[in-house]
């Protein structure tokens, strides 16, 4: 046998098994739910609604990828998540409607038309909920966006340099006032040891080189998990004071001011 009959000879079963791991049901008004073999992060098996409408076809996600993201805190409201989310789909062919994943098109496409739409689900699923640098990207924009809701002023993207001479960027500073001090803010999506260790070592190189007084807000994403006492705990010995982003709100005046 050679190497092309060998791979022909694994590729209908790869096709044999999808076939086999696929479930059709009816489930009214001329709608066809398709149980695939792909799993979602869950480890569950995505399913799409295929509807015949005369030459053409109609398939859709029922809204279950978008839905899903957001019951686990990954909203997509936010024009950086959409401009993502947009740029992903396009790619696909398929179109957002009202929270729906679709494709249409005709019925002799089905084919393309199901895998694209597949191939976008994980590809949506995957890259909003487990890529971190999108995670990373997207806290920040929820940062900033909660600071203009709350009518903080800020000034974003600051560099400043160290006793050291070495430069380093913030994410934003809120200016000096007759109330309160210059404020540095800092998200950090991830708070672990070794995020944290970096940003003592950042803010200690630099701020003696800022307005005497001036202090750092860590704003800790703890919407995936509980931060660790010890994470929050060395913050305080070098007289950090870490903002948990779930009681942000807390601090609103505080940076208003």
């Amino acid at each position: 046998m050679t190497n092309i009959d060998e791979i022909k000879t694994l590729n209908e079963q790869y096709f044999n098994w999808l076939r086999d791991k696929t479930v059709l049901r009816e489930v009214g008004d001329n709608w066809t739910e398709i149980t695939t073999p792909f799993l979602d992060r869950h480890n569950d098996c995505l399913q799409i609604y295929v509807k015949p409408e005369k030459n053409n076809v109609s398939l859709t996600d029922d809204g279950y990828i978008v839905s899903d993201l957001r019951m686990y805190g990954c909203d997509i409201d936010s024009p950086k998540r959409k401009s993502i989310l947009q740029e992903m789909l396009n790619g696909f062919g398929i179109k957002l409607v009202e929270g729906r994943l679709e494709a249409h098109g005709n019925r002799k496409e089905f084919p393309q038309l199901k895998h694209n739409l597949v191939q976008a689900m994980l590809s949506v699923d995957d890259m909003f909920y487990l890529s971190s640098p999108h995670v990373a990207s997207l806290f920040s924009d929820d940062a900033a966006s909660w600071l203009d809701a709350s009518e903080i002023r800020f000034t974003p993207k600051i560099k400043f340099v160290g006793k050291s001479g070495f430069s380093y960027n913030f994410f934003a500073a809120i200016p000096k006032s007759t109330k309160s001090p210059e404020r540095i803010v800092q998200p950090i999506n991830n708070p672990d040891k070794n995020s944290v260790q970096r940003l003592i070592f950042e803010w200690d190189d630099i701020k003696e080189t800022r307005w005497p007084g001036s202090v750092i807000y860590p704003i800790l994403n703890d919407s995936k998990s509980p931060i660790n006492s010890t994470i929050l705990l060395a913050l305080e010995k070098y007289g950090i004071n870490g903002i948990l982003w779930s009681e942000r709100e807390k601090y609103k005046n505080l940076l208003a001011s």
